[in-house]
C-alpha cells in the first residue's frame, strides 16, 4: 500500500518481507519503521496474526466537530423509511458545515464499509442540503458514537476463493427513479479493492 512517500508492505513470510525491504533499500533511501501501528490516521491493532485497522481517534474528532461527543447512540446508520427526496424540507442553516462533515465521513468509510451506503446517500445532497438530509447525517454520527470500537478485520488466509455479494433496490431513488445496487468483494475471505460500492443506474423500461 503506497501513499506518496509512505508505504506498507506485507508478505506471505517474514523472510520474503525482509528480502523485499532489502531490495528496496538497494534502490531507494528508505527507513524501516518496523511493525505497522499507524498509517494515514488509522490505528492498527494486532491480535495474533490478525490486523484491525480502525479510525477511532478520527471518529472522535468528527463527533467533536459536530458537537455530538455526548450524543445518544443508535444501533443502525439509517432508518427503514424511504429515501429522503432532494426537495423535501427547509435548507440547512450552515451548508458549509454539512459538506465538511459529509466529506469527513467519506474518508471514514475506508475502515467502516458499514456506513458506505448511507454516507453516499447524504453526499448526493451536498450541493443543496436540507433539514431532512441533516437529520440523516446526524443519525450516522449517532451510530458512529455507539460503534467506536469497530474497524476492518484482516486475517491470514490460504484461500484464493473470490466471493462477491450484491443486492439492489429497484427504482428506489425518489428524485430520479434510478436503482441503487451495492456489492462487496472478498478475496480469500478478505475485503478486496472496493469493499462496498453503491452504484446508481437508470431502470430501462
Amino acid at each position: 500500500l503506497l501513499y506518496l512517500d509512505d508505504i506498507v508492505l506485507t508478505a506471505s513470510s517474514p523472510a520474503l518481507l525482509r528480502r523485499i525491504i532489502s531490495a528496496l533499500q538497494q534502490e531507494f533511501s528508505i527507513k524501516d519503521l518496523g511493525e505497522l501501528h499507524h498509517f494515514l490516521g488509522k490505528h492498527v491493532q494486532r491480535c495474533g496474526g490478525d490486523l484491525l485497522p480502525s479510525q477511532r481517534q478520527y471518529m472522535l474528532e468528527i463527533l467533536d466537530r459536530a458537537g455530538m461527543l455526548e450524543c445518544k447512540p443508535c444501533f443502525t446508520p439509517v432508518d427503514t423509511n424511504p429515501k429522503v427526496a432532494a426537495d423535501d424540507g427547509a435548507l440547512v442553516s450552515d451548508a458549509t458545515d454539512f459538506r465538511s462533515l459529509a466529506g469527513a465521513l467519506q474518508y471514514l468509510t475506508f475502515t467502516r464499509p458499514d456506513i458506505a451506503y448511507v454516507v453516499q446517500q447524504v453526499c448526493f445532497h451536498m450541493h443543496d442540503p436540507q433539514e431532512p438530509h441533516h437529520a440523516v447525517l446526524k443519525r450516522i454520527l449517532r451510530y458512529i458514537c455507539g460503534t467506536l470500537h469497530l474497524g476492518l478485520l484482516l486475517r491470514p488466509s490460504s484461500s484464493a476463493d473470490l466471493q462477491v455479494y450484491t443486492d439492489a433496490d429497484w427504482a428506489g431513488c425518489q428524485d430520479t427513479r434510478k436503482s441503487t445496487s451495492g456489492y462487496a468483494v472478498f478475496l480469500g475471505g478478505q475485503p478486496h479493492l472496493l469493499v462496498l460500492q453503491a452504484i446508481e443506474h437508470r431502470l430501462q423500461i
